[in-house]
């Protein structure tokens, strides 16, 4: 996927924005306010579970590392990775799985208002 696709890709999800909040770069996805995804020119960074993420780093060593930009106390639930690096089409699923752990972290009423966006 190259930015363009992930750009789209991000959007389609419900809810989803696109906003610039540091400059040009990162680019950074958000659903209500809160950050699934942050899309660099030659990576992206994705929140993710500490448990996903460790499993996602020891499945493709060298193109998922811990979340670069972050502190080390949040490095367990970001990925960084590097699209140069990385199968092309496991990057869906791995978004996906931004998104969803975000939302998860929504109280249940705005979870089943973002998800009634869906239909």
């Amino acid at each position: 996927m190259n930015i363009e696709e992930i750009k789209a890709y991000c959007l389609r999800k419900p809810k989803a924005c696109e906003t610039y909040p540091f400059g040009d770069w990162p680019i950074c996805y958000k659903v209500n306010g809160r950050i699934f995804a942050q899309i660099y020119p030659d990576k992206i960074t994705l929140k993710c579970t500490a448990f996903s993420g460790e499993a996602f780093r020891q499945a493709y060593p060298g193109a998922v590392v811990r979340g670069y930009h972050c502190p080390p106390v949040q490095q367990p639930y970001w990925n960084t990775i590097y699209l140069d690096r990385f199968p092309e089409s496991e990057l869906p699923m791995m978004i996906d799985h931004a998104y969803e752990t975000v939302v998860a972290g929504f109280p249940r009423k705005v979870q089943q208002e973002i998800m009634e966006d869906r239909k």
